[in-house]
């Protein structure tokens, strides 16, 4: 079951502005983030990271690095994410609907994610937080 908007996943040239933006003036803070191999940096509205920022240079368009499911479009928003639960039903679901997607453990977390492309190419991520491994 779909539960919230998580967040949405930009991509920047240059972090030091793209902070200015959303911390200076839309008032969100700067935050942890995973220990998520590519450069990147996570921006927060209250407890929530709802804005994640990747680099843009050398991977726009090409999908979230580790992500074999991509979308083919460039541009400035790489996915936006939808929280849900019950990630056993979720795959069922999509194998018996054969929609290809992406299943896995976000770094350093309890958190998995599902990757999959809509119809009309937008990249779109399942979070579930506290989910088992299996």
């Amino acid at each position: 079951m779909l539960l919230s908007l998580g967040h949405v996943t930009v991509r920047s040239a240059d972090f030091d502005r793209t902070e200015h933006f959303y911390c200076t003036l839309l008032g969100l803070r700067p935050g942890p983030r995973p220990a998520i191999a590519l450069p990147g940096r996570w921006f927060y509205l209250g407890d929530e990271a709802v804005v994640h920022v990747l680099p843009s240079e050398g991977g726009a368009g090409q999908g979230s690095p580790g992500i074999a499911v991509d979308s083919g479009h460039s541009g400035p928003i790489d996915h936006f994410a939808l929280n849900a639960d019950d990630r056993p039903a979720f795959e069922q679901r999509l194998r018996a609907a054969g929609q290809p997607f992406e299943s896995r453990r976000l770094a350093d977390s309890d958190t998995w994610q599902i990757f999959l492309i809509d119809p009309d190419g937008a990249r779109v991520e399942l979070s579930f937080a506290g989910e088992r491994t299996s």
